[in-house]
């Protein structure tokens, strides 16, 4: 089953697939069929791999891997089986955003213009992300991961990101200011991150969350360590419900959900609709065209 094994990650990452964790998961799968003396698929044995996962989640991963290789391997040879869907099914708990208001924004970016060395360029770095990450609606691996040459006089060329996906991200032309002002503090390095640190180096999302949530704690809207509280990720979640609550007319959510999908990165349209569950007023604007839409129907019958 191995060859078998890396014909299918090659063939899916012709497709564009990474299939790092994918490739790891198959092989300890394989190691663990052919130690029970078998070179064919078995629903049994997948199960019983399957199941050393410490959480359902994981062990529905694992089992959703091996049916996908397990129906590109049968294609070829009937003796493999194909593991039933459903074994283990992984609850998927959406996280309740922290609802960033202006105010909280802006008191986050004073802090963080107030950050010691006091004259150095850490400070300037900090106001900057937070605030590009505020207005801009980009993941923060996405702002980390930014080089010199990914800022245009477009925007921000976003290069294979999450999903493989490259786009770009137009900038405001107030926020293209306060870029071009930080890279001019920024100066010449030898680096090309266009976010440094004080040693010249590329910042690491550890040091940026530390720094995060100590500015967070400091403004009282975080309960501490141990304790849910505002994340990075919800700047993000800050810029997709302003654009959602903008003043277009609620019959062109659809238009607006795809542009933001677009414009956001998103593999699915699905991850995107999720926001209305977090944006009331819009949500309110959908059901009442959805009533209207109703009553207009059964006038007309």
């Amino acid at each position: 089953m191995r060859r078998l094994v890396d014909r299918y990650l090659d063939l899916r990452r012709a497709m564009g697939f990474g299939m790092g964790v994918q490739g790891y998961l198959l092989r300890s799968f394989v190691q663990f069929a052919v130690l029970r003396g078998e070179n064919h698929v078995r629903v049994q044995t997948a199960i019983a791999w399957a199941a050393l996962a410490p959480s359902e989640g994981q062990r529905a991963k694992r089992i959703g891997e091996v049916r996908r290789f397990a129906r590109f391997a049968r294609a070829e040879d009937a003796f493999h089986e194909i593991p039933p869907n459903g074994v283990f099914v992984a609850r998927k708990v959406r996280y309740a955003p922290f609802l960033f208001t202006d105010k909280h924004v802006l008191d986050l970016v004073c802090r963080a213009a107030r950050l010691t060395p006091v004259g150095s360029l850490r400070p300037w770095t900090y106001c900057t992300l937070f605030s590009l990450l505020a207005v801009s609606g980009m993941r923060i691996s996405e702002a980390l991961a930014l080089r010199l040459k990914d800022v245009t006089s477009d925007g921000l060329l976003i290069q294979q990101t999450k999903f493989r996906k490259s786009r770009l991200v137009p900038l405001h032309p107030t926020a293209s200011r306060g870029l071009a002002r930080y890279l001019d503090r920024r100066g010449a390095l030898e680096n090309d991150a266009v976010f440094v640190s004080l040693r010249g180096t590329g910042l690491r999302y550890s040091t940026v969350n530390a720094t995060f949530l100590r500015l967070v704690r400091a403004m009282g809207i975080h309960p501490g360590p141990g304790h849910e509280g505002p994340r990075i990720h919800d700047l993000r979640h800050r810029f997709a419900l302003k654009v959602l609550e903008a003043g277009a007319p609620s019959y062109a959510i659809d238009q607006r959900m795809l542009a933001l999908s677009t414009y956001m990165g998103h593999a699915e349209i699905d991850s995107t609709f999720w926001y209305l569950h977090a944006t009331p007023r819009v949500l309110t604007q959908v059901s009442d065209s959805c009533e209207y839409l109703a009553r207009d129907r059964r006038a007309c019958r």
